[in-house]
């Protein structure tokens, strides 16, 4: 038997026993905690099995090792035990001539070791080129040449594969708010009162479910009112001017101010709840904008992969083991998932994937690519033709950007540098001619700066928001 095999089954030896051990030490456990007679019995008799298989898979594991010796000792040579001859009567005349007993040849009990030269170690070419490695180790001496020595430079860069696990824990503020408001939110799932927002959810890929959002939007709501009455607060009994301090105390009546200012209270958890209930809308059409943004390209290595005739299911794994396309990777990997997970064919996992998918190209994709695999039709034209119209829509749309950023860039010039110019010079105007309201140089300062602040953000918001 090959030394290899030997290492095989040595190893596989190995894992048995550590197996056996693992579950020797969980029976044991549980034969501590058990109270009844029949069931510590049975316990008992897997315990003895399990004892059995241990002892059984020890001693195949030691006559592995026994027979990997490479150089086995020499068989003592047993001692010739001289045979007794009965005894004759001489003739007294004759002397008996007496022989010399040979030498006892005494063996070391030490095995014989023998040189291995370089001409000795023969590497076979089933060996891969780990194990190779580590023959060669044996002669330091020994020079490689051609392709070995570059085959092994590259395995020493190679760098070695992690697989890297995420663990997902739930989060204090979704916990309190299931923790109030689960119920409510319950009712309302099973109601469908939240049935378009339900569908965003799934489109968008957020990490919730639709009884935990609610549950949040309503937790939301509740907080903001909170901060609604220290805001209202504030404005009654504080004052906000555009001279310097900016801040001042409030001496009018406390209860007027409050009954021009109570809606407030009120204004801040409607505003929440609403953009609470329309984010899951903007996050699907953000991931719909980016899952566009790199469809065309991947199409066109879907139709390179698809030449080959390869495993439509497969065509998937290789664009997520690549890691070019973030966004699509997700999509992807749903249909990975309903195939090896779930248990769904191919085409039902797309028609799925299209049904759920937060982009109508992508959507368009794998109901295509379902309908053709159905009709027995040809996979690398359909990716082909496909890829040619989606580039052709990304140009066009690229084109159209460039235009629109055009118009805002001449929009952006007219809000932020003329107008406050203007308006700077009207108040100014305004101030020495003493018409209209006259504000002091610091306040036309501050409503300057101010003006051209806010500005500057909406207008980088609205960028950000077209953008994706």
């Amino acid at each position: 038997m090959k030394v290899e095999n030997l290492m095989k089954e040595l190893k596989n030896n190995v894992k048995k026993e550590k197996k056996a051990v693992r579950e020797l030490m969980i029976l044991y456990k549980q034969l501590i905690k058990l109270k009844g007679i029949s069931e510590r019995k049975m316990m008992a008799s897997q315990v003895e099995k399990l004892k059995k298989n241990l002892h059984e898979t020890n001693e195949r594991a030691i006559k592995n090792i026994k027979a990997m010796y490479l150089s086995k000792p020499i068989k003592k040579i047993s001692e010739k035990k001289e045979i007794k001859k009965p005894e004759t009567k001489a003739p007294a005349a004759k002397t008996p001539v007496t022989k010399p007993a040979p030498p006892k040849t005494v063996l070391s009990k030490t095995p014989v070791k023998y040189p291995v030269s370089r001409e000795e170690i023969k590497i076979p070419e089933e060996i891969n080129l780990q194990k190779r490695k580590k023959l060669i180790k044996l002669d330091k001496n020994l020079k490689l040449e051609g392709l070995e020595k570059e085959t092994l430079k590259r395995l020493k860069k190679r760098e070695k594969s992690t697989v890297k696990t995420k663990k997902i824990k739930p989060k204090k503020f979704a916990k309190r708010a299931n923790r109030m408001f689960s119920r409510v939110s319950m009712k309302m799932v099973h109601k469908k009162a939240f049935r378009g927002m339900e569908r965003d959810l799934i489109k968008a890929n957020m990490q919730y479910t639709p009884t935990t959002y609610i549950s949040l939007i309503y937790y939301g709501a509740f907080l903001s009112f909170f901060a609604g009455i220290l805001l209202t607060a504030f404005f009654v009994f504080f004052k906000v001017t555009a001279e310097l301090p900016i801040i001042t105390l409030m001496t009018d009546d406390i209860l007027g101010r409050f009954l021009k200012l109570f809606w407030i209270m009120l204004l801040v958890p409607l505003v929440t709840f609403l953009i609470m209930y329309f984010y899951p809308s903007l996050e699907k059409k953000s991931t719909g904008n980016r899952i566009e943004h790199e469809l065309p390209f991947a199409t066109i290595n879907m139709a390179a992969i698809s030449g080959s005739l390869i495993d439509p299911s497969k065509i998937f794994n290789i664009i997520i083991t690549t890691k070019e396309y973030p966004y699509l990777s997700r999509e992807f990997t749903k249909i990975i998932n309903e195939i090896n997970i779930h248990g769904y064919n191919f085409v039902s996992a797309l028609r799925n994937a299209s049904f759920n998918s937060p982009s109508k190209r992508l959507s368009e994709l794998f109901s295509g690519l379902a309908t053709t695999i159905n009709s027995g039709g040809d996979l690398p034209n359909f990716f082909e033709e496909r890829s040619k119209s989606l580039l052709f829509e990304h140009r066009l749309e690229r084109e159209k950007q460039s235009k629109t950023a055009e118009t805002f860039m001449d929009i952006y010039i007219s809000l932020v540098v003329a107008a406050p110019m203007i308006l700077m010079l009207l108040l100014i105007m305004m101030k020495i001619s003493g018409l209209g309201i006259s504000f002091s140089t610091n306040t036309i300062t501050i409503i300057m700066v101010l003006a051209v602040s806010i500005i500057n953000i909406l207008f980088l918001t609205f960028l950000h928001v077209k953008k994706e």
